[in-house]
């Protein structure tokens, strides 16, 4: 589908950007890295610390899409401001609900 969102049987892959340490905690829209590419950026208020980063990361993108807490997991990129983040679900619904949501965040 694209660079930053990708299709699986079970749900769908997101490259995010993260900001911890932030003033708020939201999602911003897509960004394009140096080389061209684009990830969804969000910002936490949590430390990238022993996880909280992540957990909090988890938390938004969750609450961001609608959806339970616990079909959202870091599957890459624990330890970098890059992370891959799966979403558990139905592929087609969330890949369209995440690319509404992020042409409304990014207007």
């Amino acid at each position: 589908m694209s660079d930053w969102l990708r299709l699986h049987k079970d749900g769908v892959e997101l490259t995010v950007r993260l900001t911890p340490r932030s003033s708020s905690n939201k999602v911003e829209g897509l960004i394009a890295s140096a080389d061209g590419a684009q990830h969804l950026s969000a910002r936490v208020r949590a430390v990238p610390e022993k996880g909280k980063a992540n957990t909090a990361l988890e938390e938004l993108v969750a609450e961001w899409l609608g959806v339970p807490k616990r079909t959202v997991s870091i599957v890459s990129g624990s330890t970098s401001r890059l992370k891959t983040v799966m979403v558990n679900g139905d592929p087609r619904d969330l890949s369209a609900r995440i690319a509404a949501l992020a042409q409304q965040t990014a207007a």
